[in-house]
């Protein structure tokens, strides 16, 4: 029999006399705490560095986007002719179509849209005239700037009014639109 004593001995682990330490509420209440600061600072870093949440307040991407929607912006992405974007202006958040980027040489051409002597491929064909403008045509976008225009172009306040918008105005390409209005 000793020999099955020292089978069962050896079976049962060291720990499983020792008894579990229990943790206090304190102790819990600051584990809690900890992990909703880590997910504040995570949320944090991502609306700051990766994405951003932004809400429409005009019509100037309609039908894109109408106003009231909420649109999600990603910044880390290279931006390509035809991205929609958000950039901020004035202290004012605008939301317009890349056009042409820095050294474009852009026209306003039969109610059409040229960049480089090329008529811009749109897939819905927005009539863009040059009426109220501030800048004269044809424009060359300066050094770290994009030429944007808005998707309702009788909306003028873009690129027509405003010239060239630095690069680092822009706030990231739009990935997701909810409509929040009239659905």
């Amino acid at each position: 029999m000793a020999e099955e004593d020292i089978k069962e001995a050896a079976a049962v682990p060291e720990t499983a006399g020792k008894p579990k330490k229990k943790h206090t509420a304190s102790y819990h209440a600051a584990a809690f705490f900890a992990k909703i600061a880590c997910t504040a600072l995570l949320v944090w870093v991502l609306l700051t560095f990766v994405a951003g949440v932004f809400i429409c307040h005009d019509n100037s991407s309609f039908p894109m986007i109408k106003d009231g929607d909420l649109c999600i912006t990603y910044r880390l992405g290279k931006l390509d002719q035809g991205d929609l974007v958000v950039y901020e202006l004035d202290g004012r958040q605008h939301f317009g179509r890349i056009a042409a980027f820095e050294g474009d040489r852009v026209e306003l051409v039969d109610e059409r849209v040229s960049v480089n002597g090329y008529c811009v491929y749109e897939d819905t064909v927005y009539p863009t005239k040059p009426d109220g403008a501030k800048i004269s045509f044809p424009y060359t976008t300066p050094d770290n700037c994009v030429f944007v225009l808005n998707d309702y172009r009788t909306d003028i306040n873009d690129s027509r009014s405003f010239g060239g918008i630095p690069v680092d105005k822009v706030k990231g390409k739009v990935v997701f639109v909810l409509r929040r209005r009239g659905i």
